[in-house]
């Protein structure tokens, strides 16, 4: 369900790269040599039952320079509207499952629809591991209000758990001490919902390009290659949150190298 778009500085997010580096790698910067990260969420249904995995950046479709945390721009504004595209509306939705707390991904959680007073999601629960609720008040972007305005949905979600038919939430610290990913099975097929593993990608072909912020390169590396290897298995589908116009793929893996192949 798309939200909005953030605007990178290739070098900020991946501060270990090169102008050189990216001019090999130009197919995944846009014209005006940005990376486009997009923002929204995956809507998930079981019959007449939905819930959503990340709530996009909220309701701010003006473009906002954020230059000192390396972005050019960010906006947000259409989850909404992407919902009701497919005959949803907000207060179907039963549960959202936010991989971590950074602003991109809470937003319509924590933000009113047009016309309401309260956050667009308000009647769903809003699964989080504890590490990420406990770490909220470090995290960048989660204001007091934001927090009190989460606080009476939190549930809190272990890894392993099932928190909705088919959908199984699955670890993966890295980006935030708290970050969960989500599996989600229907008959022999398997989707991967990797949060933040990955931003772009550029990142399934250069896994060991870390992002800024990452306490460990080599285990984020580590991480990336082994989700990549998952991805890899013949049945398994991959979805990259943040993977702009292609967020739902398949990964070609040949040795020690792999390739993105999205799906239509």
């Amino acid at each position: 369900m798309p939200d909005g778009v953030v605007k990178m500085v290739p070098r900020s997010l991946f501060p270990a790269t090169s102008d050189e580096m990216w001019a090999r790698n130009g197919q995944y910067l846009d014209q005006s040599g940005w990376l486009s990260i997009s923002a929204g969420g995956l809507l998930i249904e079981h019959g007449e039952r939905a819930m959503l995995i990340d709530a996009g950046y909220g309701p701010f479709p003006e473009p906002v320079s954020m230059m000192e945390h390396g972005m050019a721009s960010m906006y947000g504004g259409s989850l909404v509207e992407s919902l009701a595209k497919l005959g949803r509306r907000p207060h179907e939705i039963e549960t959202v499952a936010i991989t971590h707390l950074h602003i991109e991904h809470l937003g319509w959680a924590a933000h009113p629809a047009p016309g309401d007073a309260r956050p667009a999601f308000a009647h769903a629960s809003y699964q989080l591991s504890h590490k990420e609720w406990e770490d909220r008040n470090t995290t960048f972007g989660v204001t007091d209000e934001i927090a009190d305005a989460l606080a009476p949905q939190v549930r809190i979600v272990d890894d392993g758990d099932e928190i909705f038919p088919g959908i199984r939430a699955v670890a993966l610290p890295g980006h935030t001490a708290g970050q969960m990913g989500y599996e989600v099975t229907s008959g022999d097929e398997r989707l991967l919902a990797f949060a933040d593993v990955m931003h772009s990608p550029v990142q399934v072909e250069h896994p060991d390009w870390a992002i800024v912020g990452e306490a460990t390169a080599g285990e984020s590396s580590k991480l990336r290659r082994k989700m990549l290897s998952q991805l890899a298995d013949e049945g398994t589908i991959g979805f990259g949150i943040h993977f702009a116009d292609v967020p739902f793929g398949k990964v070609w893996r040949a040795g020690d190298a792999f390739t993105w192949v999205p799906l239509a």
